[in-house]
């Protein structure tokens, strides 16, 4: 399998790069997300053309990774994926990441392991910054994020709505390192 990651301590997480086989996992924990969650700002749920093409996007541009656990190869435990942050060239070294983990693997180091491979692999990609975009009330993304070194820039008041109320939105930042201004 050649993964990118793996955590030994009391069980394996394996993160790998994700295949085009991957992606009805991938938009199952996101729908689940979508329907029960205010990680993602939106109320409809991706269809499987939707699923497809979302992931073929981040698979194109290698951005886009799996987790497994030991016991279920195969089985998709999170996902993480980063892409551009806005997309005007002036921000071509700057990108934003995603990490979701399925509802009933949490608490198993699988976001860990995921932000950990997201973080490695735009850095190696030459990237300059990553921002992370959470919902301000999300407790556990802000600190996994600042595990990982990521700093809270701010939080946009009320920019978002979610099941009949306001949503802020917490923007954190990590430096890459990375490409020089000029390229």
């Amino acid at each position: 399998m050649n993964p990118l990651y793996e955590k030994n301590e009391g069980g394996t997480v394996v993160v790998r790069p994700a295949r085009p086989g991957d992606a009805e996992a991938v938009r199952a924990i996101r729908n689940h997300a979508i329907e029960h969650s205010t990680a993602l700002w939106t109320d409809t749920p991706l269809s499987p053309a939707d699923g497809v093409a979302w992931l073929a996007q981040h698979l194109a541009r290698g951005s886009a990774f799996v987790a497994e656990l030991p016991g279920a190869p195969g089985e998709v435990a999170g996902f993480a994926a980063y892409g551009p942050w806005r997309q005007l060239d002036g921000y071509r070294h700057t990108v934003e990441n995603s990490v979701y983990v399925r509802e009933d693997r949490h608490g198993l180091g699988v976001g860990t392991a995921l932000l950990g491979t997201v973080v490695g692999a735009a850095r190696d990609a030459g990237h300059h910054v990553m921002i992370a975009g959470i919902e301000a009330g999300n407790g556990a993304s802000v600190r996994l994020h600042e595990r990982f070194g990521f700093e809270d820039v701010g939080t946009v008041r009320e920019v978002g709505v979610k099941f009949g109320r306001w949503l802020d939105l917490t923007l954190m930042r990590l430096e890459l390192g990375g490409t020089d201004p000029g390229a």
